[in-house]
């Protein structure tokens, strides 16, 4: 039988990187502090609609319980009939919550883009949290979150939360079952009273719209919008998060654990900042995307996970680097040392211009499918928006990600990403993983 032969598959040449262009924003600010920005994309003549008001500093469990019940009935349409007239113009809305923001999302048919905002008006303005749609959602949310600290990936990420954050409030992300199940109605009535304020706010709609139009439109529906609550904005800004503060690797015990959660948190900056663009490189190289060199390490080459993954996360507080893993028991600590080994050679070694090639074409299309439709154009201009910045800077930040040099990214990744400036937990049957996982690394056992 003659040797089986390997077949080498030979890449295209990358193409050329051409220069982002992004439709203008027309912005106005309404006299009760809304800001509207309105983005002309007429590919379908559907248009999104995105509400963001700052909600840092809010009592979790009554802005998570908010958010459930905002949409749940108004002094004149009980939730069935705002879901009903919103179907009439193609239309729907959600709201969700975050540490920093609220957000009230929808879309629906150009045509219909006024009374979207009039429904809109009425929820800001009239939404009256019934006591048994409450109820309701109150039990949904507890079944939530319940089924979710259940999940060693929860376990491990809280885990994670509070050794970075400490006792700044980005540290705790999900209310305790317990705490929602205390929410009443007149509680989120005088949270909407008080937050749900039109200064600080930003409405973003992108569309086959008319821009200027489309922001006389909001004026008139949104611009009798009351301001909240007599509380300073200032009271619920949130400070900055607290220096990553490195420490002993902390393993949390899960008996009896079939598979293992590593989690890492490492330092990152601010999108503003010189190095962002290099650090985003220096990450999709180590394990970004698929083609990095950590997912071809313990996934495609040692087979010890299918999806190991690390990020940049942008909080309006501060920004952290998190690496993430699961992996079986047998395997924890092998998977640790390549994970430590590759966090090591990104930080000591030069990338080579082929892997930052590939890694910055990577970028620079991801940016490019991000602003192709309206949904992804408004979701980033929503998120930019938050951070005091508008799509100009993601034109500004496509062309630092062109220009960086391998030289740039080693020394980004030399400042963030060595392996000694990591704050890392993992989850899983201690009795099995604290031996192996002490021969690479000083540990300590978290505290239940």
């Amino acid at each position: 039988m003659s040797p089986a032969v390997k077949t080498v598959t030979t890449l295209p040449d990358l193409g050329p990187t051409t220069t982002l262009q992004l439709p203008t924003e027309v912005e106005q600010t309404l006299p009760n502090g809304l800001t509207v920005i309105a983005i002309r994309r007429p590919s379908v003549p559907l248009v999104e609609v995105r509400l963001r008001i700052p909600f840092g500093r809010a009592h979790t469990a009554r802005a998570a319980m908010l958010t459930q019940t905002l949409l749940s009935g108004t002094d004149t349409m009980t939730s069935v009939e705002i879901a009903a007239e919103l179907q009439t113009v193609g239309g729907a809305l959600s709201a969700g919550v975050d540490p920093d923001r609220l957000m009230l999302a929808g879309n629906g048919l150009v045509s219909g883009l006024e009374r979207i905002l009039e429904i809109m008006a009425e929820v800001l303005t009239a939404a009256r949290y019934p006591a048994e749609e409450v109820a309701t959602e109150r039990a949904r949310l507890v079944d939530h979150i319940q089924v979710a600290q259940s999940q060693p990936s929860h376990v491990a990420r809280t885990a994670l939360l509070q050794r970075v954050y400490g006792k700044h409030p980005y540290a705790v992300q999900m209310p305790e079952p317990e705490q929602v199940k205390a929410v009443r109605p007149a509680q989120l009535r005088a949270l909407h009273s008080e937050r749900i304020r039109p200064a600080g706010a930003t409405l973003v709609l992108v569309g086959d719209i008319q821009p200027a139009k489309a922001i006389e439109a909001a004026e008139q529906i949104l611009g009798g919008w009351a301001i909240g609550g007599d509380v300073p904005a200032s009271k619920w800004a949130l400070p900055p998060v607290p220096a990553l503060v490195p420490a002993p690797l902390s393993v949390l015990h899960r008996p009896d654990s079939v598979q293992s959660s590593l989690r890492m948190a490492l330092p990152a900056v601010p999108r503003t900042h010189p190095d962002h663009a290099a650090l985003q490189l220096a990450n999709l190289i180590f394990g970004g995307y698929f083609s990095s060199r950590w997912v071809e390490n313990i996934r495609e080459d040692k087979g010890y996970t299918y999806g190991p993954h690390s990020a940049i996360e942008h909080l309006v507080a501060g920004s952290s680097l998190t690496v993430a893993a699961d992996v079986a028991t047998e395997v924890t600590g092998p998977a640790m040392l390549e994970t430590l080994y590759e966090l090591g050679r990104i930080a000591s070694l030069p990338p080579k211009e082929d892997e930052l090639e590939q890694a910055r074409q990577y970028a620079l299309g991801t940016l490019r499918l991000g602003v192709a439709t309206q949904a992804g154009l408004a979701g980033l201009a929503t998120t930019y928006a938050g951070f005091g910045l508008r799509l100009d800077h993601l034109a500004e930040h496509s062309a630092r990600l062109a220009a960086a040099t391998a030289d740039d990214v080693a020394a980004a990744a030399a400042t963030y990403l060595a392996p000694a400036r990591a704050v890392t937990v993992v989850l899983g049957d201690a009795e099995k993983i604290e031996a192996p996982l002490a021969a690479l690394t000083p540990i300590e056992k978290a505290q239940q």
